[in-house]
């Protein structure tokens, strides 16, 4: 098998994770918002009348990158320019963080939810208040389209797909995801549950691009190829259908 250069033999690979196991975790993340929903508007409130830490505000200011289409496309590049050997895992790291945004975005067109920042507090005392229409589609305005995060869903599933490529960054990915969604919720954009449902939404998509899918079947087979042409002919797959050897432990 081919070594990876870029892989610090060092660091054992990530206990292997599965679908069923990250969708597990989608079901808590998806509890915990409706869990959430009795303490959207004093967390809002809170928000609104400019409580939260300053400091707190600039960290998840530079964070929000993270779950932002222009952040996925920085780190791509970055990828391409300063690691060559993963170029050709680029589609499936692009795929499963847009994909995930997007599928947040289509849940906005069937279910109208206002944003913090359109609310009222005066007015509205509970976070099922602030639902609106079912389908409301392309005639719902941005203050309406709170439901889901998408940023928060395309940081949960960019987070999941660099840590199986990246093993070492395993628990920085999902903290840049979390602040990430907390900028959502202290810049008036989302409700804290439509932030644990956009991540929810990432846990549900991104492991189909990485872990045993028909989807991740797909571009197993178009990143054999692309290594082919370039004359690379194995490589360490992501999601290892058992531990894979490492030049540090061999024997694995």
């Amino acid at each position: 098998m081919t070594n990876d250069p870029y892989r610090d033999a060092s660091i054992p690979l990530p206990r292997l994770r599965s679908i069923s196991q990250l969708w597990a975790c989608a079901a808590l993340l998806a509890g915990l918002g409706v869990a959430c929903l009795a303490l959207d508007i004093p967390l809002a409130r809170f928000v609104a009348e400019d409580n939260s830490p300053g400091f707190l505000r600039k960290i998840c200011g530079f964070a929000e990158l993270f779950g932002h289409g222009l952040g996925v496309l920085t780190i791509c590049v970055v990828i391409a320019v300063l690691d060559p050997w993963h170029r050709y895992a680029l589609p499936r790291i692009a795929v499963a963080a847009l994909g995930a945004g997007l599928l947040a975005n289509v849940f906005k067109l069937l279910i109208a939810r206002d944003r913090p920042r359109s609310v009222d507090f005066t007015l509205i005392h509970r976070g099922l208040e602030t639902f609106g229409d079912w389908l409301p589609l392309a005639s719902n305005a941005s203050g309406g389209q709170g439901f889901p995060s998408s940023h928060t869903a395309s940081a949960a599933a960019l987070a999941i797909v660099l840590a199986a490529f990246y093993p070492r960054g395993r628990w920085l990915f999902p903290a840049c995801a979390a602040l990430a969604g907390l900028q959502r919720i202290l810049s008036d954009a989302h409700f804290a549950s439509d932030v644990l449902w956009g991540a929810a939404l990432g846990c549900i998509f991104a492991p189909l691009c990485v872990y045993g899918s028909g989807l991740s079947g797909l571009f197993d087979k178009l990143e054999e190829q692309s290594l082919a042409r370039r004359g690379r002919v194995g490589r360490m797959h992501p999601h290892p259908a058992r531990p894979v050897p490492t030049r540090a432990n061999p024997a694995a």
